[in-house]
């Protein structure tokens, strides 16, 4: 395969799938043997957990197929296991291969909504700040600066606390995942926002917006058809960090039982499950849902830093 050409001298007629084959995002992702073994593991991990009623072994929600007798069993290659549970059970009894399988999709679906608010959120603050400037824009951003001197964990505690007292335990049980989403996606927007406020401060003085303006568009129009487009590269760049980020605010969360509860398995809430069965031998518990935790963490920034090198302008090579 030879360097992808310039876009300049490219043929208008070429097909999509042509500029994908010769563009630098493929060329480097073809000379990078971590961004694909990175990319590879993700997608297996990803796999499991959307198949999990299908892969699991039996169902951690299910109490009919929870055995109590069964706890704290190891794993296949330890004297004293059960070759029905491949990984060992937990302190309920519950298969952990199973529990991991559900967990490990409650924590992507947690990582994924949280972003995707930060994202919603962040990127209309930050156009609005970078665009119309003057009292918005310092408005917005003494905003972010008072959102930013919040922890997750703060927001947590407060908003954790008074929905609790507000709806009681159950309901907080039954709603805990779009209630980890809504505080991790307030406690982050600010990240996007500042980043995007700097990106349409440098597109927004350029001529292709000064003649959408000349055109008599609006700016909403501009801002969103014309403006983001153009900021697009590090949003993509800042939502690789923000997921692993906001996994392992879940994770951080359950733990200190601010966030999923046992009952219903995440990788947080099982490595806190299984903390103080670590001293009796039962390790297992905590340490394979905590390598499953690393190792998801670490493919998505590995690939977040080959994203990032690839969209600088400054290391393209076209």
């Amino acid at each position: 395969m030879t360097i992808p050409t310039s876009p300049l001298e490219r043929s208008p007629t070429t097909s999509r799938r042509e500029r994908l084959r010769d563009s630098y995002l493929l060329y480097s992702f073809l000379r990078d043997p971590i961004a694909q073994l990175s990319l590879l593991v993700f997608i297996v991990l990803v796999a499991a957990a959307v198949l999990a009623p299908w892969l699991a072994p039996m169902n951690p929600y299910d109490l009919a197929q929870i055995d109590i007798l069964a706890s704290e069993l190891p794993p296949l290659w330890i004297d004293g296991s059960d070759p029905a549970y491949l990984m060992g059970t937990d302190a309920q009894g519950r298969d952990l291969l199973s529990t991991i399988l559900y967990g490990a999709r409650v924590s992507l679906i947690i990582g994924f909504g949280a972003v995707a608010m930060q994202a919603a959120l962040g990127v209309c603050f930050g156009l609005l700040a970078g665009y119309l400037g003057g009292r918005v824009d310092a408005f917005l951003m003494r905003l972010a600066d008072i959102q930013l001197s919040f922890s997750t964990l703060m927001v947590a505690i407060v908003v954790g606390a008074l929905f609790k007292a507000i709806f009681g335990g159950a309901t907080y049980s039954a709603y805990a995942v779009p209630l980890l989403v809504l505080i991790i996606g307030l406690a982050e927007w600010p990240q996007y926002a500042r980043t995007v406020r700097a990106s349409v401060l440098a597109e927004k003085g350029k001529e292709y917006v000064d003649a959408a303006r000349v055109m008599g568009l609006s700016s909403r129009r501009i801002m969103f058809r014309h403006i983001l487009p153009n900021t697009l590269s590090p949003i993509f760049v800042i939502s690789t960090v923000q997921v692993a980020n906001a996994i392992i605010s879940e994770a951080a969360l359950s733990f200190l039982g601010l966030g999923m509860p046992e009952t219903q398995p995440s990788l947080g809430s099982l490595i806190k499950s299984g903390f103080d069965y670590i001293q009796s031998g039962s390790w297992w518990i905590t340490l394979i849902p905590g390598l499953v935790l690393v190792v998801l963490v670490l493919v998505i920034n590995l690939l977040g830093d080959w994203l990032r090198d690839v969209l600088n302008p400054r290391l393209y090579k076209g």
